[in-house]
């Protein structure tokens, strides 16, 4: 029996569906940790082996297949040391989510997960069976329970392993990150260490998947709910936690312990991961945004440099009668400040040529909303014709308060295979902005200040169709995330009829936001798999 001991928690980023990929990198990880770290554990991520959500790869036969032949080279590959690892199981009754306690070439024990969420970008009850046993297997006279990911957040699963006799607890995540999820975790972490009295090592994914972004930030604490290791979010690497006897109770060691983010910087880093992992991981060469010398377009760009570096980040400024000399001049200074690569493609004969051959069809029709769209829709044939031509993938610059309102043109400044802001309100676009010029003067002065406007008509201001953004942002995240009712709204100071617009705008235009790009989820309740609303439905056209 030892008195001491060595876990590597292994943070990887992985890619969904690549099960060789991910079994090379579980299979290197865990010979790091054996040979260069001293380790006798090391742990990986809920699902490593497939990525996570693998969705319905979960019902190709050929797929579980593939995972069983991973599964069976780690245990070929990792001798003399203990791998715990995150797998689907296949047995004569069910899928599982798995743990696989792997020692010497095969698995030694096997954990089901008991808590299968269904909420938010959670699935699990499509595919799984939920376990209902404790899974503790002794380490060198250390009893480890075994849990995965939402077992933390109930109490059932510690207790079991409690009471079978864990004397440490073990939990493998795919924990995706939102702006509250980091003090979420740590409070539910502490909850179930004061119910057991069990230290807790906590693994998680890092690394973007769509539109999820984990955030890593793997962690432990002792027996006393005192954080000891905290490994950096927005990183992958091996992090070591040791683990002695003291005064009779298995108690990890304090080390390393990463400062927290301010929550601009979460935010702005989370952006960028999702940016960098969506284009690296469908291999596309780089970007194409439309840069029109706003805040969206700008805050836009500077996220694709950082995330690709700006050799792969090219933007086209597309100026019509309406653009205004001071969005040619911004546009121009940003692109020169971020160094990327600028083009300026007028539209404005384009525009006419349009106008024209509709003529004989709007006969005596005044110019409304039709002529602005259309300016927006040529915009996007362009960018779309040059993401053709050169390869790279185009970047909507949309926000959160456009979409949920429609403040968008569908085919128009809605192109774009991804969209970076698609979850960030329009007031956390300013202050992502002037967080940004904090580590790099990059958008000018201007941009920060002047009346928001689409620029597709004369003297047009965003306010002349939506409320100010703070109060129309207000609204939203009160009836979106928080899922308030309008009287609720109204009673905490807002105007019955800008309430009642605002919703109606948000359930009338659920059509378009089905069609849109996907984007990094940053709330608790992001646009899409976060939550799905009917696109035909009478609620919101009068409640009551």
């Amino acid at each position: 029996m030892s008195e001491r001991l060595r876990f590597v928690m292994a943070q990887l980023n992985l890619l969904v569906g690549d099960v060789r990929g991910n079994t090379d990198a579980i299979i290197a990880s865990a010979q790091q940790a054996r040979d260069h770290m001293g380790a006798q554990v090391v742990c990986f991520p809920e699902l490593a082996l497939t990525g996570y959500p693998p969705d319905d790869l979960l019902l190709r036969p050929d797929f579980i297949a593939a995972v069983e032949r991973g599964v069976e080279r780690i245990a070929a590959q990792t001798h003399g040391i203990t791998v715990i690892v995150g797998a689907p199981v296949r047995t004569e009754a069910a899928l599982l989510n798995a743990a696989l306690v792997i020692r010497d070439g095969s698995v030694t024990q096997r954990y089901a997960k008991q808590q299968l969420p269904t909420y938010g970008v959670f699935d699990d009850l499509r595919y799984f069976a939920p376990g209902t046993q404790p899974c503790v297997v002794d380490i060198d006279g250390c009893r480890v329970g075994i849990t995965v990911c939402e077992d933390a957040w109930h109490e059932a699963p510690v207790k079991r392993a409690l009471e079978a006799g864990a004397e440490l607890i073990v939990n493998l995540n795919a924990s995706p990150f939102d702006q509250y999820k980091y003090t979420a975790r740590e409070s539910v972490l502490r909850e179930r260490i004061a119910e057991s009295g069990l230290p807790i090592l906590y693994c998680n994914m890092a690394g973007g998947q769509d539109e999820v972004v984990y955030d890593g930030g793997s962690c432990a604490f002792d027996g006393n709910g005192d954080l000891m290791v905290r490994a950096p979010r927005f990183d992958t690497g091996l992090y070591a936690v040791d683990v002695l006897i003291d005064q009779g109770r298995w108690m990890p060691v304090e080390g390393d312990i990463e400062p927290d983010l301010s929550a601009e910087a979460e935010v702005y880093e989370a952006l960028v991961w999702g940016v960098r992992d969506y284009i690296e991981k469908n291999r596309f060469p780089g970007v194409v945004i439309g840069l029109s010398g706003g805040i969206d377009s700008a805050l836009t760009a500077c996220i694709a440099v950082d995330a690709l570096g700006a050799d792969r980040v090219h933007c086209l400024m597309m100026p019509t009668r309406y653009t205004s000399q001071m969005s040619h001049t911004d546009a121009g200074l940003i692109a020169q400040a971020l160094g990327l690569r600028y083009d300026t493609v007028a539209i404005e004969s384009v525009f006419e040529q349009f106008q024209s051959a509709l003529a004989p069809v709007f006969a005596g029709q005044a110019p409304d909303v039709t002529e602005e769209n259309l300016q927006s829709r040529i915009r996007g044939t362009l960018l779309m014709a040059v993401s053709n031509k050169l390869g790279g993938l185009v970047l909507a610059t949309g926000n959160k308060s456009e979409m949920a309102v429609g403040y968008a043109t569908l085919y128009g400044d809605m192109v774009g295979g991804f969209s970076p802001l698609k979850d960030i309100f329009k007031t956390e676009v300013y202050r992502l902005a002037h967080y940004r010029n904090g580590i790099g003067a990059v958008i000018p002065d201007n941009v920060l200040t002047r009346a928001p406007s689409a620029e597709l008509a004369p003297d047009q201001k965003d306010t002349d169709s939506l409320p100010e953004y703070a109060e129309l942002d207000a609204i939203l995240a009160a009836y979106v995330e928080e899922d308030a009712a309008i009287d609720e709204i109204i009673a905490a100071g807002h105007d019955r009829a800008v309430v009642e617009q605002v919703v109606k705008l948000l359930h009338r235009n659920e059509y378009k936001r089905r069609q849109a790009a996907p984007g990094v989820k940053v709330t608790t309740k992001a646009f899409g798999r976060d939550r799905r609303y009917p696109i035909t439905s009478g609620f919101g056209r009068h409640q009551g």
